[in-house]
């Protein structure tokens, strides 16, 4: 749909871009980012005639864009450059109605079915029809942005140009018109060039993306090419993290603020043994991985719960009737991280253990009357019940991801071990088991101190690990067998 060849050009003879050169397929979305200064509208003004090409080319459905007369472009492509609304004296509709100026003829036009029918059905999409014989002047930032967006709809171009469309947009209305310019491009295939400041949005929405430092290309095409940590630390000059997001195949950057991490040590006098859990308290957040019934995954708290139930607790919404209860014990829900356990946690074992530099705590419950082998899971036709073995493992010590991942093998690794060597059998299938139907894991690290890339088996700090989850599941399992009367 539109290609651009070795595109050089700026202001008064003065170079801004350079030899920029992509091509973007009919239905496609473009993203164009880069700091300020980049050329980024330069750019976008070249494309749509409004600055002068010093060299290159441009193509629209494979034709030169200089070839198509002034309508005939117009009903190609449609431009939403940066507008202010004290240029313009209209109403929201009248504003609107410009955009059907190409799809006029003759010297006495008229206003037809087809054009009222656009530009009402523009302002819908963008959510201003019940501005629509309201001054644009006396309207907000938000509202005259979605009206200019409504006027280039109405135009019904196969191209549309957009400079920064989400500009003084909140986050609903952002949202509303990506969501319908991505509505647009794949099912009308409309193809849509658009500049974005912010790379998270356009990573989001763009099939492609095109990087600009100092009017040059840096990088282009899918989000996960472009947005790379070293990439983006280069052109902006400022230090990121890239994350998945959580629920689409596209990343997302994170912006790591130049500031001194305080100092986090966890102690053993911040964990307590309550009638019905275990908590420990930090004085600030601790990164943690873990499978636990509340918060799982990734995150950052500063409350961990262990909560023993009965042995027969059932409820129809277990992530709901958790939140409740840590409301009611009077901690923060969303600073919480809480797991489930059917032995009474006055069995909990909890142990520090030290090695040189490296310090780490280990929390266990331990109760294996619902052992499971994992490898012969399959054999068992029963239900879950509640999960009977919860492990932490609190590290003083900054963890990267790849660590925390290690870190978790390794707990579960030696939790395994313990089964082994604790002698605790799978009573479906007579097999040593690997642990019960839902135990849960926790990794925690204060993310201060001595770094840790990794955490296997034979590193330094995963040796500790692999140790103290060890030693403290079989004094854990030891006080099982005791409370059930198996050994003396």
């Amino acid at each position: 749909m539109l290609e651009v060849r070795s595109l050089t050009g700026g202001y008064d003879k003065k170079e801004i871009v350079h030899d920029v050169s992509f091509s973007l397929k009919k239905g496609h979305m473009l993203g164009i980012l880069g700091p300020n200064g980049s050329g980024k509208s330069t750019l976008l003004k070249m494309i749509s005639g409004i600055l002068p090409v010093t060299a290159g080319e441009i193509l629209i459905d494979e034709m030169p864009r200089h070839s198509y007369k002034q309508k005939e472009l117009a009903r190609k492509m449609a431009v939403l450059p940066q507008l202010h609304a004290h240029a313009f004296s209209h109403t929201v509709s009248e504003t609107v109605a410009l955009g059907r100026y190409p799809h006029q003829s003759g010297l006495f036009s008229q206003w037809s079915t087809d054009d009222e029918r656009a530009s009402t059905e523009a302002m819908q999409q963008t959510g201003v029809a019940k501005y629509c014989e309201h001054e644009l002047e006396y309207l907000s930032g938000g509202e005259q942005q979605r009206t200019f967006i409504a006027q280039a709809l109405a135009q019904q171009a196969e191209l549309l140009l957009l400079d920064e469309p989400t500009n003084h947009l909140d986050l609903e209305h952002q949202r509303q018109i990506m969501d319908m310019l991505k509505h647009e491009v794949e099912e009308r295939q409309l193809t849509v060039v658009s500049i974005f400041h912010d790379m998270n949005l356009a990573a989001l929405y763009c099939d492609e993306l095109l990087l600009l430092e100092n009017g040059r290309v840096r990088a282009c095409g899918e989000p996960a090419e472009v947005l790379t940590e070293d990439e983006i630390a280069e052109v902006y000059h400022t230090a990121v993290a890239r994350f998945a997001h959580p629920q689409l195949a596209t990343p997302q950057m994170a912006l790591l603020p130049d500031t001194v991490v305080a100092d986090n040590c966890v102690t053993l006098e911040q964990f307590t043994v309550k009638s019905q859990y275990v908590h420990l308290h930090t004085d600030k957040p601790l990164r943690t991985l873990s499978a636990a019934l509340h918060n799982p995954g990734f995150g950052w708290f500063r409350h961990f719960l262990n909560r023993t139930v009965d042995e027969h607790y059932m409820s129809d919404d277990a992530h709901t009737e958790m939140k409740n209860y840590i409301a009611n014990e009077q901690l923060p829900i969303e600073q919480t991280v809480a797991m489930m356990t059917a032995v009474d946690v006055q069995h909990a074992v909890i142990r520090r253990y030290t090695n040189d530099e490296h310090e780490i705590f280990v929390m266990v419950t331990a109760g294996v009357g619902n052992a499971v082998d994992a490898a012969r899971g399959h054999l068992h036709a029963e239900p879950q019940r509640v999960g009977t073995i919860n492990l932490w493992a609190i590290i003083n010590g900054e963890l990267s991801d790849e660590s925390f991942m290690q870190a978790m093998m390794t707990t579960i690794e030696a939790k395994v071990k313990a089964m082994q060597d604790g002698e605790i059998y799978d009573t479906h299938t007579g097999t040593i088991a690997t642990g019960t139907s839902t135990d849960s894991v926790l990794i925690a690290a204060t993310q201060s101190g001595r770094k840790y890339e990794y955490a296997g088996t034979i590193t330094a700090i995963g040796k500790l690990i692999g140790r103290g989850v060890y030693e403290t599941m079989l004094i854990a399992l030891d006080d099982y067998k005791r409370a059930k009367g198996w050994i003396q």
